[in-house]
């Protein structure tokens, strides 16, 4: 009996089923609702089988772990020959705060940096700039300089410890300053490890931190791209981050097809610019969301592998398999964290982990239970990491690869979300691509009507949010909320004050003016922006020298 005559056989048994078992089941306990809905209100069906993955080519579009397409994983063994990075997102407040936070996390098992900036520090303004008053240090760490990073980074072997840092149009800057505070270490640059969070594009379409015209910022992004494969090889120059557009509202595959097109468009302007594809691709590296539909987060994961690796082979013509590889950071769903009841949210961020580790992710950020609320503090952030540390040591999930291949359920899944990417993809190219269709506000719509659906149905009650719509009660919040110094402003503001005294004004007045000249004409950037921090002109100085060049960005007004 061929595979045909087995379906077909299963095609009978299962509209039997359907006919005789199911209904007299359905009279006695009939389902609790009248439709089941993913996280990304898709429909759930009641029952999957072969049937629902007829077409489905083990080798071709699953593989095995290691090998094209990657479905399965980018690496042979996965966690059974390494974890996963534990890399928690940190930073607040002052420079000397946040590192004494990175000490703590290093010594209760972190693996890996993530550094968070604040909210002046992203948008290019200096700690003391008017437009910055109010904002020291609520959302993550202060840098105004290089004598900051050298004091965040003090004391930690810079040789040994990857770090991925969360910054958007200040990205080459703050790079730059990172690279010239490992040299004073004694580390060289090709000694370094880490990802740039340096996607500019998503902020067009979701998280709203930019500073300069897409054009303007596409080269930085590219200069940086360049400056890394010759100079920093081992560092990730770019994370393209799916994070932040699920964040503003968008469904799975939206996630999934606005951040692959994202990446695509990050591949087709460093080809432009004359790099080899197989140079640079190795060292791109992706950035997801793990919201709080178990087996969807799952799917997405897998499908993204499985496109990144299609799209680099035959639309872009990379012939290393390193350039195929799709390697992809995951933090747990700030946007599912609830002010209600927050404890709770140590069983979210469980099982969103948990679903990030089966999905193949290279390195994890757990949620702290207090960040709806602040700060994490530093109780909280050790629960969130030794969450990552029980599912790596005692869940037996990290035992074997890609445990959940062959499910029914989660190849459909994959299939549906790789087939709704694609014709995302086909949509944006009519637009004429990435950055036609952001000044269209496509992205920005798609996204919002996703936002809109997905509230309606928790505020009609369809979708429930245990303590906020459902087994709600009337107890105040009763976990520690981190306090930062009240005196770390006016220590930063100080520093800065001293900086500007001390430093040589020729030096940087010179830098300042080449960097000006470097932004008007086509050299790369980053060795301009080298002598620049290396001479201690601030963050500030810089980006209002960009600024004087590049212009600076007006949302459309079909908003």
């Amino acid at each position: 009996m061929d595979d045909r005559e087995k379906l077909e056989q299963l095609r009978q048994a299962l509209d039997k089923w359907e006919k005789e078992v199911l209904p007299r089941s359905l009279t006695s306990l009939p389902e609790r609702q009248d439709q089941f809905l993913t996280t990304s209100s898709e429909p759930i069906e009641r029952l999957y089988t072969p049937l629902d993955i007829g077409e489905l080519d083990y080798l071709a579009d699953l593989g095995l772990p290691g090998e094209y397409p990657y479905t399965r994983g980018v690496h042979p063994t996965l966690h059974r020959s390494k974890l996963w990075t534990m890399r928690m997102f940190a930073g607040f407040g002052t420079a000397e705060e946040t590192n004494a936070r990175f000490k703590y996390l290093l010594n209760q098992g972190q693996t890996g940096l993530s550094i968070a900036y604040d909210l002046p520090t992203l948008m290019g303004y200096d700690t003391d700039a008017p437009e910055a008053l109010g904002e020291f240090g609520k959302c993550g760490v202060a840098v105004s300089s290089l004598k900051d990073m050298e004091i965040l980074l003090d004391g930690i072997p810079l040789d040994k410890v990857s770090t991925s840092m969360t910054i958007n149009s200040p990205a080459a800057i703050i790079w730059a300053m990172y690279i010239a505070a490992a040299e004073k270490q004694g580390v060289r640059p090709d000694q370094l490890r880490g990802t740039l969070q340096n996607d500019i594009l998503k902020e067009y379409i979701a998280q709203k931190e930019y500073i300069f015209p897409p054009e303007p910022s596409m080269r930085l992004v590219v200069d940086t791209i360049e400056h890394g494969t010759n100079r920093v090889p081992q560092w990730n120059t770019i994370s393209i981050s799916g994070y932040h557009i699920r964040e503003a509202g968008s469904t799975a595959a939206q996630e999934l097809a606005f951040t692959l097109a994202d990446g695509m468009e990050y591949v087709r302007w460093a080809i432009q610019r004359g790099l080899e594809v197989d140079s640079f691709a190795p060292r791109l590296s992706f950035f997801f969301n793990a919201h709080n539909d178990f087996f969807e987060e799952i799917a997405k994961y897998r499908a993204a592998r499985r496109i990144w690796a299609r799209e680099m082979r035959h639309t872009f013509g990379a012939r290393s398999q390193r350039a195929w590889l799709m390697r992809f950071h995951t933090q747990t769903a700030g946007v599912s964290l609830t002010a209600q009841q927050p404890e709770n949210n140590i069983v979210r961020v469980a099982l969103q982990a948990l679903a990030a580790v089966l999905g193949g992710t290279q390195s994890l950020h757990t949620n702290s239970m207090d960040e709806a609320l602040a700060l994490p503090s530093e109780h909280a952030v050790t629960v969130a990491l030794r969450t990552q540390q029980i599912i790596a040591e005692e869940s037996g999930v990290a035992n074997t690869v890609d445990p959940l291949a062959g499910s029914y359920f989660v190849e459909a899944q994959t299939n549906r979300i790789e087939a709704q990417a694609y014709a995302y993809f086909r949509r944006i190219e009519e637009l004429g691509g990435v950055l036609p269709a952001i000044d269209k506000g496509f992205f920005q719509s798609e996204i919002s009507d996703a936002a809109y659906r997905y509230q309606r149905e928790i505020d009609l009650g369809r979708r429930h949010i245990v303590g906020v719509n459902a087994y709600q009660d009337e107890k105040p919040a009763a976990v520690p909320i981190l306090e930062m110094d009240p005196q770390g402003y006016q220590r930063q503001v100080d520093r800065l004050a001293q900086l500007r005294r001390e430093r040589d004004p020729g030096r940087v007045g010179q830098s300042l003016d080449q960097l000006r000249l470097a932004c008007q004409g086509s050299q790369n950037t980053m060795p301009y922006l080298l002598e620049a921090v290396h001479a201690y002109a601030t963050l500030g100085e810089i980006i209002n020298v960009m600024k004087a060049v590049f212009g600076i960005y007006q949302e459309p007004t079909w908003i």
